[in-house]
């Protein structure tokens, strides 16, 4: 007799929403292979010896400091881990790309300039340049002789990227494009090498294939191509931020990176991915600060006891660590996803940067959700961190006040957390209009239980309320975004209230979902009595986020609903907020001691 072997399936991007996952089907950290884990290891321990000790010169910007941090990055193979090996790279999937990122994360004004070097930098010529392109850069940017930058934000145009003002204007011969205008914000700027640029390409009488924004490939020493001084900054001060000017720069043809006139192309797919790692950066940042957090309140002693046992700094330690814990979950079930997703791409015949960009505009919502969610939890970090470290959080002698000043880029890095917000519903609501996400059905279901009565069925399944009170969030996004495109329709996208309101609830649930989803897992492993302060972690998540997708819903509903709709909509949000009643204050208190216990952050 023939078993049938169950097949994953593979969730296409925003398909969460209207599906539900097979916890054993879903990637998390326990998943990882000792490889993986070695690698982690490798980076960690090259923070401690090369990065940290020197933590302060970074931040003084000493000459030819940060550029030699990143060539021995690049001896340890740490310039080129998602690049193909035939370029000089490590040739490593999202998960432990993502993985190195977040032990990397850990060094304040040098991860912005890794970062900045392995994403933004050397990405754009790996995933859309030519041939000879690749083997001219690539090599040299892996093994850290050449530095990489990026520069597309102008005085003008930051978030409005395609409002940009500088031209590229093709010379009578044939051979060059002069480039002329300014570009600001520019990290890496005061000492790299090679440029991604974007320009507007300009000329009498040119057909559309042959204007518009488009991406060119500069190098330090151009004719007509200079930086200018460092910039003074609130924090991040070790990162080198310049403006570069153009004044009749002249760039070969053989320089332009990908099409003519497709440059947005570059720049959004870049910022896919940027987002990601960006959430993995912040996450390795988080695990920082709260080992920090940590181990201060040990050791600072008030009214005669260690200020660790005070309930009000308990509440500070665990709410740190939850949403550190819960963010990890849907970052690296997302990274899973974008390697599935790459390997399905590749089986079609495509090339691999075919691939790797197919992932990730795949799975942009989730990458712009991972942005959004990373940056605000390291925020939340590390204004709790001063907290608890009081006056001392306000001195240079403490490192929480660099992370303090360092972490506010996040937010704006990558597109702006509004910006995420507003396309984290703009991306969802376009792929249900083209028939990538079936989203109409569900949510003609959701508004005909409005109308029923509730299900009171049982389910005997490992948390099964938790589970229903998911699946009840998921309905309430798709109540309210249903009910908002019908009412507004066109007007939506002026309604950024509300717009914002939704990919709050989105963000909540797929978090909830994510880190429920591992605690099945783990518990399916190991068993509940091995699981306790996982639980602890996911259950008061999961009951707080009811409380934010209600207030949200309340605010949007609100604000375009009257009458009858209105009443309906409040009864069902009720239905699809109600939890249980659930003592955090314990769980917290249990959460906070572990950490104490183990005098760090414990879950790495």
């Amino acid at each position: 007799m023939e078993t049938a072997v169950k097949t994953k399936e593979m969730l296409r991007g925003g398909e969460w929403l209207i599906k539900e996952s097979n916890a054993d089907d879903v990637f998390f950290r326990e998943d990882m292979s000792e490889e993986q884990l070695m690698i982690y290891d490798m980076c960690q321990q090259f923070m401690k010896s090369e990065v940290i000790p020197v933590i302060n010169r970074i931040d003084n910007l000493e000459p030819g400091l940060m550029p030699m941090l990143l060539e021995k990055c690049g001896d340890a193979g740490l310039l080129g881990v998602s690049v193909p090996e035939i370029y000089g790279g490590l040739e490593k999937d999202a998960v432990t790309s993502n993985l190195v990122s977040e032990a990397l994360g850990t060094g304040y004004s040098f991860s912005v300039a890794y970062s900045a070097h392995t994403g933004i930098g050397t990405l754009p010529i790996l995933y859309f340049g030519t041939e000879a392109q690749k083997e001219k850069y690539l090599p040299k940017l892996v093994s850290g002789e050449w530095k990489a930058s990026y520069g597309l934000t102008e005085p003008g145009s930051g978030s409005d990227a395609l409002g940009a003002k500088t031209t590229a204007t093709l010379t009578e011969d044939g051979k060059y494009y002069v480039l002329n205008g300014q570009k600001c914000w520019i990290t890496n700027g005061g000492f790299a090498n090679v440029f991604t640029v974007f320009a507007k390409i300009k000329g009498k009488d040119l057909p559309p294939e042959k204007s518009g924004f488009t991406a060119f490939i500069l190098e330090k020493g151009m004719e007509g191509f200079t930086q200018g001084p460092e910039e003074h900054k609130m924090g991040i001060k070790g990162s080198s931020t310049v403006q570069l000017f153009f004044q009749d720069c002249k760039v070969p043809v053989e320089n332009v990176l990908g099409e003519i006139g497709r440059g947005h192309i570059i720049a959004f797919n870049i910022l896919n991915i940027g987002r990601i790692k960006l959430g993995s950066a912040t996450l390795g940042a988080s695990k920082v600060v709260i080992s920090d957090s940590v181990d201060y309140a040990i050791n600072r002693e008030q009214f005669k006891t260690s200020i660790a046992n005070f309930g009000a700094i308990k509440f500070k330690l665990a709410e740190m660590v939850i949403k550190t814990w819960i963010s990890g979950c849907g970052l690296f079930r997302t990274a899973k996803m974008m390697d599935d997703k790459e390997q399905e791409i590749l089986k079609e015949g495509k090339s691999f940067s075919e691939a790797l960009l197919g992932a990730a505009e795949e799975y942009a919502i989730e990458c712009a959700i991972l942005k959004v969610v990373g940056s605000e939890v390291l925020n939340y970090a590390v204004d709790e961190g001063v907290q608890i470290h009081g006056g001392n959080g306000f001195s240079d002698e403490y490192n929480i006040s660099r992370a303090y000043r360092d972490c506010r880029i996040n937010r704006i890095f990558e597109g702006t957390n509004e910006i995420n917000r507003l396309l984290i519903v703009d991306m969802t609501l376009k792929r249900a209009l083209n028939g990538r996400l079936n989203l109409l059905g569900p949510a003609s279901e959701v508004a005909k239980e409005l109308m029923s009565i509730p299900d009171m069925s049982e389910d005997d399944s490992l948390f099964s309320e938790e589970k229903k009170y998911i699946a009840n969030f998921k309905k309430a996004i798709l109540m309210v975004a249903g009910a908002a495109v019908q009412k507004l329709m066109t007007s939506l996208k002026d309604e950024q209230e509300i717009i914002m309101n939704i990919a709050d609830m989105a963000i909540y649930t797929f978090l909830s979902e994510s880190a429920l989803l591992r605690l099945i897992k783990m518990t399916h492993k190991s068993g509940e009595e091995k699981t306790g302060i996982f639980k602890d972690m996911v259950f008061t998540y999961i009951h707080d986020a009811a409380d934010h997708i209600h207030k949200a819903a309340k605010d949007a509903i609100n604000a375009f609903a009257s009458g009858d709709e209105l009443r309906m909509m409040q009864i069902g949000l009720k239905r699809f907020t109600k939890t249980q009643p659930y003592n955090s204050k314990d769980a917290r208190r249990r959460i906070a001691d572990y950490m104490i216990e183990k005098g760090k952050y414990p879950f790495t």
